[in-house]
C-alpha cells in the first residue's frame, strides 16, 4: 500500500518551499534591488539639483492666484471630459454588449466589427482625426467622442464577458419558467454580470481618466495642457520649470486614480457582503 505525502500547513504544491539557504538569496536579491532604486534615484535627484530645478525661484510660479486658477480651470476641465467620456462609454458598452449578444446576426456581427474596430484602433490617431475632421473649434468633444469609442468598445467586451460568465442553467431555468430573452437578460443575466464585474468596469474608468491627458495635443485646457503652459514660461537662467510642474500636476493625476481605484475596491467589498448575507439568509 503506497502511502502519499502530504504537503504540509503553509506549503504550495505548485513549487518547493524555499529553504534557507534560497531564502537568504531572495533577501540578498531584495537588499540589493532597494540598493540598486536608491542610487537611480539620488542621481536623479542631485542631476535635478545641480540643474537648478530644484531652486526656490523654480516655485514661484505657484505663489500666483493666476497659476493656481488655471491649474483649478484644467482639473475642472479634465473632470469634465472624463465625466461624459465616462457616461457615454458606459452606455455605449452597453448597447453593444446587448448587440453581441443579440440573436439576430446582423446586429451582433455589426456590434462586433464595431468593437473590434475600435479596440484596435490607437486612441491618439482617433482623438486627433475627430479634431482635425470635426471638432476643431471644439477640441472637448473630440476628445470625449474618441474617449467614448474606445473605451465604450473595450467596456462592451467587459460586459459581454460578464454575462457569459454567469452559469448557463441559470439562464436555462429561467427559459424553462416561460420568461423572454429581454426578462432573462435585465432580470437575472446581467445584473449578477454588473455586480461580478464591476470592479474592471470601473479600472477601465481609471483608464479613461488617465487617457483625458492625450486633450494636450489637440490643444484641449485640461489638466496637462495647462502644466505645459505654466512650464513653457522661463524662469531664470536656470530653464524652463518643467520638473515643478511634474511634481505638481503629477501627484493629481495619482490621488485621482487612486480615489477610483479605491471606489472599485470599496463596491467590490460591499457587493461581496452583500453576497455572503444573501447566502446566509437562504441557508
Amino acid at each position: 500500500m503506497t502511502i502519499l505525502n502530504r504537503p504540509a500547513a503553509g506549503a504550495s504544491v505548485l513549487y518547493d518551499t524555499p529553504g534557507p539557504r534560497a531564502r537568504a538569496r531572495y533577501r540578498l536579491f531584495g537588499v540589493l534591488s532597494l540598493i540598486g532604486v536608491a542610487g537611480l534615484l539620488w542621481y536623479a535627484v542631485t542631476a535635478l539639483a545641480d540643474n537648478g530645478q530644484f531652486d526656490a525661484d523654480m516655485w514661484d510660479a505657484f505663489q500666483y492666484n493666476t497659476v493656481q486658477q488655471m491649474i483649478l480651470d484644467g482639473l475642472l476641465a479634465t473632470l469634465k471630459a472624463f465625466g461624459l467620456a465616462a457616461a457615454f462609454s458606459l452606455t455605449l458598452g452597453a448597447l453593444l454588449a446587448a448587440g453581441q449578444l443579440s440573436d439576430h446576426k446582423p446586429v451582433r456581427w455589426l456590434c462586433v466589427g464595431f468593437v473590434q474596430f475600435f479596440r484596435a484602433m490607437p486612441l491618439l490617431i482617433l482623438i486627433v482625426a475627430l479634431y482635425y475632421a470635426f471638432f476643431a473649434k471644439q477640441p472637448m468633444w473630440a476628445l470625449v467622442l474618441g474617449l467614448t469609442l474606445y473605451n465604450g468598445s473595450v467596456q462592451a467586451e467587459i460586459i459581454r464577458s460578464g454575462v457569459n460568465a454567469v452559469p448557463r442553467g441559470q439562464g436555462e431555468a429561467a427559459y424553462a419558467l416561460g420568461m423572454r430573452k429581454t426578462q432573462v437578460m435585465n432580470g437575472i443575466l446581467v445584473p449578477q454580470a454588473v455586480r461580478s464585474m464591476l470592479p474592471t468596469m470601473i479600472g477601465q474608468l481609471v483608464v479613461t481618466l488617465k487617457d483625458t491627458s492625450l486633450g494636450y495635443i489637440i490643444t484641449y485646457n485640461e489638466l496637462l495642457f495647462i502644466g505645459k503652459k505654466i512650464a513653457s514660461q522661463p524662469i531664470n537662467a536656470a530653464g524652463f520649470p518643467y520638473i515643478p510642474v511634474v511634481l505638481v500636476i503629477g501627484p493629481i493625476y495619482i490621488a485621482m486614480c487612486l480615489l477610483l481605484t479605491a471606489l472599485a475596491r470599496w463596491i467590490e467589498a460591499r457587493g461581496r457582503r452583500g453576497a455572503n448575507r444573501r447566502t446566509s439568509a437562504a441557508a
